[in-house]
């Protein structure tokens, strides 16, 4: 059999056999994951009850791609703006249960005997909850409104972004095989370099060429599009010495900014699905019995050490927050299993050859157990607390809530000026410095090689004047924008200045250090072409100074880059605003107080159909306002209680969580379900020809006279002496001859002839 011809029943394996055992999961109400493990696990080379692939090295090349695509899809779930709205609770609770996992797994990796890279990567590995699954259990459940809910996605937000850092960590420490401080710092600022400008350029650039092309832009080449996106940017990544999994994620939550993001998100979840199944089912095939048996107390430890190590941390995580005892038990155990990061640490800690082989397997099947308590962990989270409500001291429980309304107190408090201020300007200096350091960077390693090869007719000191006017020109919008102060900047420190003439100097001071920052990066560029004595560089300084305090207001004017990115960023937003207005005001200023909106469509079905908002009983049973009527292209804003309902009217309620909830239960128990029965149960359904002699019923009679259609019967076509006449008018008169076609109930229709 050819090579090509092996890939094709390779790939025709897999995908049977994937697909078999996740109907078996879906059947057993089980995760679909699970069905993917199973699947490989059963066709994998370890196994030999059934046909096995014939090349590894292709199925793992198609993983590979998996991984791609799976971080791409998350990256378009992600959001950086979601990131800053999550909060501080979900950050805490994250952090708490990753390093605490980190931690506890490096510590049971040494007390099992394996290496120090061996339990360094087996902390990474236990420190990530699985965001699939629990996303699945609670769609599943029913419990994507309840309370906990934001706390707990909030946390696996943040956490995946943890375990993408990590990865990066993780190989920086794989490669040099040991601990440096210091070349770990250097790559987590790598890291953290190219993470923003990757961010700050993609954003200033692909939304406004999306833009542009909107009106050429099918489904087709938006997919197109997207794909050659994403491994542009996994090219990058793999140039700049990180994984092809991080320039996924990137440009996916790069588009996720943009006004397409639900649309290409919508087109690739198929090839994600499809590849994601393949990466899945490659996860299970190198699940080895031989490797279970050999290693079960081990596979034991690791449950044990991560269900009990994770419900720990992240419910003390909560409970730090300020989330209170109910909300933090329900998020510890709806955290406590395994995520898929953990098969890419293990997969990325035995190709970097630092992680033995068993390793993966057993990580794997600690993995599979963890997913199938996970419904069941979520269940006992209600039961849990009210067990902790008894027996905890009520002191204790006094402390618990008292800290977390405290919390929220100092939250609001520390939203002050100063602290706005801070904030902002530490942003812009970091956002622009970034940018300025990579041109600074492009200098070095294009521009002045450039001139060196092409221009070498020209002498040394004309090759450097070019080059650092050049540089100085591209630099120009950025060193504006750390110079010159933002809307925000503005605002602030005029508050501060009426609140205290005093604060005028430390606003004049940050001012004045941003000006000297921005003069700091044009003197290093040109320190890097010319010798520079102290009175030269001090002769700068003070020109620019000069020039920005006296031009100040017209050099805000040229923010063009700063206001093209600032449109990009908030477009999908402004869009949200316009399209949803109420919603958006108050998801924006009521959602502190649990208020929240939602839209609940009117089913044709409903016994609510037909009748007046007065005549529902919305306010007394939920208590919930209905403050606006979408109907078809007519939107019926603070309708009056003499407005009719009407099917398929979309209504908006606000109200709190616990009263939406309370909605959504209403109306989905006011649909109509008809008793099955004889008079209701579906009838059969013929088409059949009759040919009329002299004596049938028909002969002679028009259309209009049989009146056949009250009977469930009716004519499509005639044929008469070769015409077809199809529909024929209620006049025409049957002949002896004719050929008719009756459509109908088969009991209505036999009689006719």
């Amino acid at each position: 059999m050819t090579e090509e011809a092996n890939l094709v029943k390779d790939l025709a394996l897999i995908l049977i056999s994937a697909g078999i055992f996740t109907i078996i999961s879906k059947a057993l109400k089980q995760p679909l994951i699970l069905g993917y493990i199973v699947a490989g696990f059963l066709v994998g080379p370890h196994m030999g009850l059934f046909p096995t692939v014939t090349s590894t090295t292709t199925v793992d090349q198609w993983s590979e791609i998996g991984i791609i695509f799976l971080l791409f899809a998350l990256g378009l779930e992600f959001s950086f703006k979601k990131l800053l709205k999550v909060g501080s609770s979900a950050l805490i609770t994250a952090m708490t249960q990753c390093l605490g996992m980190f931690i506890l797994g490096f510590l049971v990796g040494e007390a099992i005997g394996w290496s120090n890279m061996e339990s360094i990567f087996l902390g990474g590995m236990l420190s990530m909850s699985s965001t699939t699954i629990i996303i699945k259990a609670y769609d599943d459940l029913g419990m994507k409104e309840r309370p906990f809910a934001p706390l707990v996605f909030g946390a696996l937000v943040f956490e995946d972004l943890i375990a993408v850092v990590l990865m990066v960590l993780l190989s920086t420490l794989a490669v040099s095989n040991k601990f440096a401080g210091g070349e770990m710092l250097m790559g987590l600022t790598k890291l953290v370099f190219f993470l923003i400008l990757w961010f700050l350029v993609g954003i200033y650039l692909i939304p406004t060429l999306l833009k542009k092309a909107h009106k050429y832009l099918n489904d087709e080449i938006l997919l197109v599009v997207s794909i050659g996106l994403c491994f542009v940017m996994v090219t990058l990544a793999s140039l700049a010495g990180f994984s092809a999994a991080l320039g996924a994620f990137v440009m996916g939550s790069i588009l996720a900014e943009t006004l397409e993001s639900e649309h290409i998100m919508n087109l690739v979840k198929g090839i994600k699905d499809l590849f994601g199944a393949i990466f899945f089912v490659s996860v299970g095939m190198m699940v080895d019995p031989q490797v279970i048996v050999l290693n079960w107390g081990t596979i034991l430890v690791l449950t044990i050490t991560v269900m009990a190590g994770i419900l720990f941390f992240s419910t003390s995580g909560a409970v730090l927050a300020g989330q209170g005892l109910d909300n933090a038990v329900h998020a510890g155990f709806s955290l406590a299993q395994l995520g898929e990061f953990s098969f890419i640490i293990a997969g990325l800690g035995v190709s970097l050859g630092v992680m033995r082989g068993f390793i993966y397997p057993v990580i794997i099947t600690v993995s599979v157990i963890t997913t199938f308590t996970t419904p069941y962990m979520i269940k006992a989270g209600t039961p849990a607390y009210h067990w902790l409500m008894k027996k905890l001291p009520p002191r204790f429980l006094e402390r618990i809530n008292s800290f977390a309304g405290q919390e929220r107190e100092n939250s609001a408090a520390a939203q002050n000026e100063w602290k706005r201020l801070i904030k902002e300007l530490s942003l812009r200096v970091l956002l622009y410095g970034v940018i300025l350091a990579a041109i600074n960077m492009g200098e070095h390693l294009f521009l002045d090689k450039l001139l060196n090869e092409r221009f070498d007719a020209f002498t040394p000191f004309v090759r450097n004047i070019i080059s650092v006017v050049v540089t100085i020109i591209v630099m120009s919008p950025f060193l504006v924008g750390i110079a010159v102060s933002g809307d925000q900047i503005n605002r602030s420190s005029l508050k501060l200045i009426r609140a205290k003439q005093a604060n005028i100097w430390p606003v004049i001071s940050l001012a004045l250090l941003r000006i000297l920052i921005a003069m700091g990066f044009v003197v290093s560029v040109i320190a890097s072409h010319f010798n520079m004595a102290f009175w030269t560089i001090l002769l700068i300084i003070v020109s620019g100074v000069v020039f920005v305090s006296i031009g100040r207001r017209s050099i805000s004017k040229f923010t063009v880059v700063e206001d093209r990115f600032m449109a990009n960023l908030n477009e999908k937003e402004q869009s949200q605003r316009r399209m949803s207005p109420v919603t958006s005001s108050v998801s924006d200023k009521m959602s502190r107080y649990n208020v929240k909106t939602d839209m609940i469509t009117i089913s044709a079905d409903s016994l609510y159909a037909g009748k007046r908002l007065r005549e529902l009983p919305f306010r007394h049973k939920s208590g919930v306002n209905i403050v606006k009527i979408l109907r078809g292209s007519r939107s019926i804003m603070i309708p009056t209680g003499d407005e009719v309902v009407f099917p398929f009217d979309k209504l908006l309620a606000v109200g709190t969580r616990e009263q939406l909830q309370e909605f959504r239960k209403d109306m989905a128990e006011s649909i109509f379900v008809p008793e099955q029965s004889d008079a209701l149960a579906p009838r059969e359904f013929e088409l059949e020809s009759i040919t009329l002699k002299d004596d049938s019923w028909l002969t002679g009679k028009t259309l209009l006279e049989t009146d056949m259609r009250s009977y469930g019967c009716m004519v499509i076509s005639v044929v008469s002496e070769g015409q077809v006449t199809t529909n024929p008018r209620p006049d025409y008169r049957f002949k002896s001859g004719d050929t008719v076609w009756l459509a109908g109930e088969k009991s209505a229709c036999e009689w006719w002839d």
